[in-house]
């Protein structure tokens, strides 16, 4: 296999510890839209984490379209978009926090200059840029080197569409080949995968009890490598680099 030169990070719940700040504000305006449709269904934040996570807001509106067979407007959906975006980004200015241990892990790496390192996310730029600046690792990412399924392309998208991590190698000029990609969910291991990347599994922010089954899940999608704390990380990547091609296409 081709040495590795680039690291891909997901942000929420990888990097920083996001999503269930994200989800509460998400919950709301779920259960808004579901009102309104006169859906007699209500989400908690949690439960909305459930059943929706790996996915940006847009996403989770056409699930739930789909899921309760209603319609709202190309109008209405950029208003809650909007809507969405400015809350969460707003909340998790004042709340995230890294995941425990990526920090020291993200300054080893800066350290080594070995990697080239970018954030690969499904959610809107400014909410990723204000989580990680929240977080303390503004210094390991530059602006140029942070990407959103939802405003960094041309047709917004989300994970677990490859696109946002074509873009994003395409962007840092190197073959999929070339990058490992850092993932906690189900859709962004499945995103990563199909463009070619190998995976580290992430199940360091899941309940004890959830682990083991979250593990198999990233493992079916495509991770070869389960990591359960920060501190595994090193030891996690040189076993990416140990192997070879025709382990990485068993996967796909």
């Amino acid at each position: 296999m081709p040495p590795i030169t680039h690291l891909l990070f997901d942000c929420d719940n990888t990097l920083v510890l996001s999503e269930h700040i994200a989800f509460e504000v998400c919950a709301a305006l779920a259960n808004e839209i579901l009102k309104n449709a006169s859906i007699p269904k209500t989400y908690t934040g949690p439960e909305l984490q459930s059943a929706f996570v790996g996915q940006n807001f847009s996403g989770m509106l056409s699930s739930l379209q789909k899921t309760y067979d209603f319609n709202i407007t190309p109008a209405e959906h950029d208003a809650y978009i909007t809507r969405e975006v400015e809350a969460i980004t707003q909340a998790l200015s004042e709340k995230a926090e890294p995941c425990p241990g990526v920090n020291d892990e993200l300054k080893k790496l800066k350290q080594s200059g070995q990697y080239g390192l970018a954030v690969v996310s499904s959610s809107a730029k400014p909410r990723v840029m204000a989580s990680i600046k929240k977080a303390g690792q503004s210094e390991f990412f530059a602006e140029e080197n942070v990407f959103s399924a939802m405003t960094s392309l041309e047709t917004p998208t989300s994970k677990p569409d490859p696109a946002i991590y074509l873009h994003a190698c395409k962007q840092v000029g190197k073959k999929p080949g070339e990058c490992v990609a850092i993932e906690d969910s189900g859709s962004g291991t499945l995103s990563a995968t199909r463009a070619g990347i190998w995976v580290i599994g992430y199940v360091g922010p899941y309940e004890e009890s959830e682990r083991e089954e979250m593990a198999e899940k990233l493992r079916k999608n495509g991770a070869e490598i389960i990591m359960r704390d920060w501190k595994e990380f090193g030891e996690c990547l040189k076993q990416i680099e140990a192997m070879d091609t025709t382990q990485f296409l068993k996967l796909l």
